[in-house]
Order: structure tokens, then C-alpha cells, then sequence
């Protein structure tokens, strides 16, 4: 079959058109800026590659099917041409990937506010590493496994990202539920995507839709503490195996603690101990992330354990998991400077990983950069979440808001009562007009002044789900270059 992808550069529908090649399909596609790394991923597995959007290419090119990212919409030329004639078909990437590959395969469908693309690349690690060959999607770029995207072994699971955001502008149901879950991992639940959702119970009630998919004879893996999932009910349709902290789950994260030196922690399964985890991801959420996605193998791979037994999946390898990138990446390390990049865009995400990075650099100064640029983060929903979250800071950056003039003075993140509460809070806090101001800030803050080199030790993290205007680079080059 000849599939055309619209949109083809994007992290999701890279890695998608690479699978669909894979699977023997030919493939091409178009994008507005066709540029590495993707672009020459995709021309060197033999996918031809368009720039731009044109109608009367589209026709000639004459597809057999045509996949419609969810960035498409309304007033695209080739989309409008699609409806105006009827002559080619059309899906979104969710029934692409339903359709060809996962109506047939053992799927595990990593769910969560946060966490989603560390814990499927952390299933699909374990999975490599204990003699399987699944195959995995990945949304990010990870380190482990190595490719974002692979096609494996029929009869072994298929892991893949469960996004709730909207699949197409044709078809607004949460993208997993096309993915047929055999072990549907929610690990987290709170209010997010504000331009797809009303409120948290419109999240939970995608949420509930995703479980009443779960056939009997497979499991939901739901983080027992987290009480917006407990809302969600007894799920008496499956059969659902809670893990947590808390002593009413059925495998527990025991003895967490981090320092300086990494990590450890220990999981027992209904009592029984299972294994001691020493690794260097950093703070408890991603502990939880390695809990859930280990469960969520071992249930994949062998079904529930006999009575006072623990699965056989082995632990060990996650000592060696290096994670993805742009999660808690680290861009610079020295002695007096340790640069950060991560891609936290909620709050508890950045409130999470700023506990973690304290008790990882104890006696550091912990400045934050944080980029209000998401279509939930740019708005005043969750600014007192973010408040509270940046708190943890020593000293705050305020990026600019991302697209500030598509939002009402009502609607959009007030930087000022931000800066103004977390001054009275004891945090030093600055921002400015535009992104490269702030990094003369920072830079100036941080790199050259005489109060920055009176700081014996100090780590600067990133937060933002996009390139914050490059400022990231550009301040870890200016870090290593001095």
C-alpha cells in the first residue's frame, strides 16, 4: 500500500511512517520545513519526503491512503482538497496505527498526565533486556532503547504512548482509545490540554472510556495513590493490579531515597519481595514510572504470578537505563555548574523534579527556567499550580508566554503576579521582554557576574515543551565554552 503522511516530521508521525515502511508499505509524505534530524532518518529508510502542502501534487502522487496529523486543519490546501472530492481516503495516525499494527498484537498502552514517554521507553527496555523483541512507539527520543520506533516480533507486545489528546480535527476522542489496550498503564491523572478539555472529570471520563476497552483477560496497571484514578471505580470489567507506596497496593515502591549518588528504591509483589532497584534516574515519580512499566511487562509477558510467587522478569537491567532525552537531561556538568533540560510543562511535573534535583545537588543554588508555552501552561488555569511548583526554586526565570497575543489579559499566564508571589516567597525572581533578554539575564545572573562566581555550586534546569526560542543551546554552549 502507498501511504502518504501529512505532517511527516513530527516526532509521532516520524516514528509512525518509519513502522509503516517497516511493515513493507510504501511511504511518503509532506511537511512545512523538512529538516534533520527527522528528514534524514526518514530519506535514508527510503521514505520520499515533500515540502509543504500542494493539492495538485497530492493528486498526482495518488496515494492509496492519506494519514492527517492532528497539527492539520481546516484551510490546509491538501485537506481542503481531500473533502472537496472524496478521491483518496483518509484516517488519522491513531486508526493508521490501529489498522495496520496493533489490532494484532498484545499492546501495552502507556496512559498518564506525566511520565508517558519514560515509561514506554522504560517497557520497552525491560522487554529487550529480558530476551523479548517488541515492538514500541515512542513519542520522545530515547537513549534505551536506542530507536524511538520498532516494528518486532509479532507474537511479543507492542508498546506504545496512550496520548488523550484528540486525534485528529475529524475524529476529538483521545488518541489511545484506537490502540486495543491488552494492559492499559495509568499512571498518573490531573487537568491538562485546557483547549480539549472542560475540566478534570472530562479528563477522567476519557480516561474511563480508554479501561471499558480492557478485554477480561487483561489488566489495568493504576497507580493506587493517586486518587483521581481511585475516583475512576472498581473497574470490575478486568482485572486491575494497583501499584504505589500507599499498603493498599498490590506491588508497593519500598525504602525510596536519593542523594547525590543516584536512586534506590525496592518493589514487593503482594507481600513477597521482588527486587532492589539502584539506578540514576532521578526523584520518586520516576521510580513509580519503573514500577508501573515493569509490572505492565511482567503481566505482557506472563500473566498474573501463582499465589506467593513474584514475576520472573529480572530488575537488574534498569541500573543501566540512561532514560530519553529532554527528560532531566543533562546538558552541562562541572564542579560549580550542572545545566538541565526538561521537558516539564505541568506543575506538578516541575514541583517533582525540583525536590529531586534539590536532594540530588544538596547545598546547590537551584535556579529554574521555566517557558510558559503550552496551550494549558500559557493560560492562568493551572498559574497557581506553577506558583506553588517554582517555589522550590532558589531563584526563577520567567520565559515569555508562548503566542501571548492569540490570549484575552484574562486568559493568559500573568508572568507579573508569578514574579510577585514568589518574590514574597523568598525566591528571586526575573523575566523580560523577550526570550533573549532572559538568557542575558540568566547569563549575566549566572555566568559573569561576581555574584555568580561567588556561588560554590549551582544548577540552572530548563523547563519547556518546545525549543524556548533556542536559549537552551545557546546558554549550555556559553556554560562549556565559560
Amino acid at each position: 500500500m502507498k501511504i502518504y503522511f501529512m505532517g511527516i516530521c513530527g516526532t509521532a508521525m516520524g516514528n509512525a511512517a518509519l513502522l509503516a515502511r517497516a511493515a513493507g508499505h510504501e511511504v511518503l509524505g509532506a511537511d512545512t520545513g523538512v529538516y534533520p534530524p527527522m528528514s534524514t532518518v526518514l530519506t535514508e529508510a527510503g521514505i520520499t519526503l515533500h515540502e509543504g502542502y500542494d493539492a495538485g501534487r497530492l493528486q498526482q502522487l495518488a496515494p492509496d491512503l492519506v494519514v492527517i496529523g492532528n497539527a492539520m486543519s481546516r484551510g490546509n490546501p491538501e485537506v481542503e482538497w481531500l473533502l472537496d472530492t472524496r478521491a483518496l481516503a483518509f484516517t488519522s495516525l491513531p486508526a493508521l496505527l490501529h489498522d495496520t499494527v496493533l489490532k494484532t498484537r498484545k499492546n501495552i498502552v502507556v496512559c498518564g498526565t506525566h511520565g508517558k514517554t519514560t515509561t514506554t521507553a522504560l517497557a520497552a527496555f525491560l522487554l529487550r533486556e529480558n530476551g523479548r523483541d517488541p515492538g514500541f512507539l515512542i513519542g520522545g527520543v530515547p537513549l534505551d532503547p536506542p530507536v524511538g520506533n520498532h516494528l518486532g516480533t509479532a507474537a511479543d507486545p507492542f508498546v506504545i504512548e496512550g496520548d488523550e489528546y484528540d486525534s485528529a480535527f475529524f475524529d476529538k476522542r483521545s488518541k489511545f482509545i484506537h490502540y486495543a489496550p491488552h494492559v492499559a498503564v495509568l499512571n498518573n491523572l490531573e487537568f491538562d490540554h485546557a483547549d480539549i478539555f472542560r475540566d478534570l472529570a472530562d479528563v477522567q471520563r476519557t480516561f474511563s472510556h480508554l479501561t471499558r476497552i480492557v478485554p477480561r483477560n487483561g489488566w489495568i496497571v493504576l497507580n493506587g495513590d493517586d486518587d483521581n484514578l481511585r475516583a475512576l471505580g472498581p473497574l470490575a470489567w478486568t482485572r486491575v493490579v494497583r501499584v504505589g507506596v500507599g499498603e493498599s497496593n498490590d506491588v508497593r515502591i519500598g525504602g525510596f531515597c536519593e542523594d547525590a549518588c543516584g536512586a534506590r528504591f525496592t518493589l514487593t509483589w503482594v507481600g513477597k519481595k521482588w527486587g532492589g532497584v539502584s539506578w540514576a534516574a532521578p526523584g520518586i515519580f520516576n521510580a513509580r514510572n519503573a514500577a508501573m512499566a515493569a509490572v505492565a511487562v511482567a503481566l505482557a509477558t506472563s500473566g498474573s504470578p501463582a499465589p506467593g510467587a513474584v514475576p520472573v522478569i529480572s530488575l537488574a537491567p534498569l541500573a543501566r537505563f540512561r532514560g530519553v532525552k529532554r527528560r532531566q537531561e543533562i546538558l552541562v556538568a562541572t564542579p560549580k555548574l550542572t545545566v538541565i533540560e526538561d521537558f516539564g510543562h505541568h506543575p506538578t511535573a516541575l514541583a517533582e523534579t525540583l525536590i529531586s534535583l534539590a536532594n540530588r545537588y544538596p547545598g546547590a543554588l537551584l535556579t529554574a527556567v521555566f517557558e510558559p508555552r503550552s496551550n494549558t501552561a500559557r493560560t492562568k488555569t493551572l498559574q497557581a499550580g506553577f506558583m506553588r511548583a517554582l517555589e522550590h526554586a532558589d531563584e526563577v526565570f520567567l520565559g515569555v508566554v508562548n503566542r501571548a497575543d492569540k490570549l484575552a489579559d484574562s486568559e493568559r499566564f500573568d508572568s507579573e503576579s508569578v514574579l510577585q508571589h514568589l518574590e514574597t516567597k523568598g525566591v528571586r525572581a526575573v523575566t523580560a521582554a523577550t526570550n533573549a533578554d532572559v538568557l542575558l539575564k540568566l547569563r549575566e545572573a549566572t555566568l559573569v557576574s561576581e555574584g555568580a562566581l561567588a556561588v560554590e555550586s549551582r544548577v540552572v534546569v530548563f523547563f519547556s515543551n518546545g525549543n524556548f526560542d533556542g536559549i537552551i543551546a545557546a546558554y549550555a554552549t556559553a556554560a562549556r565554552t565559560g
